[in-house]
């Protein structure tokens, strides 16, 4: 008899993946933003390339589907790597995962059909007061005493994949491998502003190490992983699994950074978890 069914270890291996993204991001965050987004959504591209050169159709998509990929992998992943580098991390890694919730509050707007009810007003305020834990809660660590405003990216990257998962629900149906075009258009886009805007760097061996793990782990095999957890099981209860991720991710980046758990991060994580579990009932 089996323990877990192939759906739900996609999912936990795509989970288990993006837990580690907000750690690679800290330890990368020398890196240049555009640099570091390009050349990782590139490496996480390669696994579907072989499926291309053997069938065009593998990433064929209509314009419309590919500019919403890009808008989704590059917009999300280069404005959390901002946000990690220009806020405490740790707290900055909790706004980002506002992003479940984010999807249960603006359903209602971005897709016909569905309704805002009273429990998701309260998921919304819990969410959110959790966020505000996390912001209050990061003033004077890291010798910010202040508003950080790398805040403003992670509250923009959350809005970002949530209206992205919503808005991939308006567009026909793609295949799985059209995820690799996704992310090589929005790398190449990256590398092109990396070149225009960014100063160029030299970057260790040890770099281009994490830089490669963090394409084709978190960037690159959890998308694929992911999407074909969604086609082949459950959606409800792959989705109550995903709130596992802020929980791993935030227990991971304490330990990388060396931080203590503290009564704050605990409040927030709770709070941002809770809402988006009460947001998922009440859908």
């Amino acid at each position: 008899m089996r323990l877990f069914s192939a759906s739900t270890l996609h999912a936990l291996a795509a989970i288990a993946l993006w837990a580690s993204l907000a750690s690679l991001g800290t330890a990368l965050a020398h890196v240049p933003p555009f640099l570091l987004t390009g050349a990782a959504l590139i490496i996480g591209s390669l696994p579907s390339w072989p499926l291309v050169l053997r069938d065009r159709r593998a990433w064929a998509v209509p314009p419309r589907t590919l500019a919403l990929g890009v808008y989704g992998l590059f917009g999300f992943h280069f404005l959390l790597f901002i946000a990690l580098r220009h806020a405490p991390p740790v707290e900055a890694n909790l706004v980002n995962y506002l992003w479940p919730l984010g999807m249960v509050v603006l359903a209602p707007v971005l897709l016909p059909g569905t309704a805002l009810r009273p429990l998701h007003v309260v998921a919304a305020l819990l969410g959110f007061a959790g966020a505000a834990v996390a912001i209050l809660g990061a003033r004077g660590t890291g010798g910010a005493t202040g508003f950080a405003w790398g805040f403003v990216p992670a509250l923009g990257s959350a809005f970002i994949w949530a209206s992205y998962s919503l808005w991939t629900k308006r567009v026909p149906a793609f295949p799985t491998s059209a995820i690799g075009a996704f992310g090589l258009v929005s790398g190449l886009l990256a590398l092109a502003c990396h070149v225009l805007l960014e100063p160029a760097v030299s970057l260790s061996a040890r770099d281009w190490a994490l830089v490669a793990l963090c394409g084709l782990g978190p960037l690159g095999a959890a998308f694929f992983f992911w999407d074909r957890a969604l086609k082949t099981g459950d959606a409800r209860q792959i989705g109550i699994l995903s709130y596992l991720t802020p929980l791993l991710s935030t227990t991971l980046l304490l330990l990388v950074t060396g931080r203590p758990l503290t009564g704050g991060i605990a409040l927030a994580a709770a709070m941002i978890v809770s809402a988006a579990v009460m947001g998922a009932r009440a859908r």
